[in-house]
């Protein structure tokens, strides 16, 4: 059963574009949804690939950068393990 996807102008564009150059390539005349279908079982053979092209972008930070964090920390001299922290955060 098909149903219907929402998409900004810009996205339909870039779709319809897709589809005329897989039609100019291949002379294959085929459907957005065949198009879209496609799409997403490639984005499931690498779904890792696919699921880190959603994360944010950032610059590692620098050695000084660094540096201010740890200058950030203090020693309690309370020894804490996981269960510690367990208890403090879950109760």
């Amino acid at each position: 059963m098909a149903t219907s996807v929402k998409m900004d102008e810009e996205t339909k564009s870039r779709l319809e574009r897709l589809q005329a150059e897989i039609k100019l390539k291949t002379g294959k005349q085929v459907t957005q949804q065949a198009v879209l279908e496609r799409l997403v079982e490639r984005a499931s053979e690498s779904k890792a690939e696919f699921i880190d092209s959603f994360r944010d972008e950032f610059a590692p930070l620098s050695d000084e950068e660094i540096e201010a964090f740890h200058q950030g920390m203090i020693d309690s001299g309370e020894e804490t393990d996981e269960d510690d922290i367990d208890d403090i955060l879950y109760g």
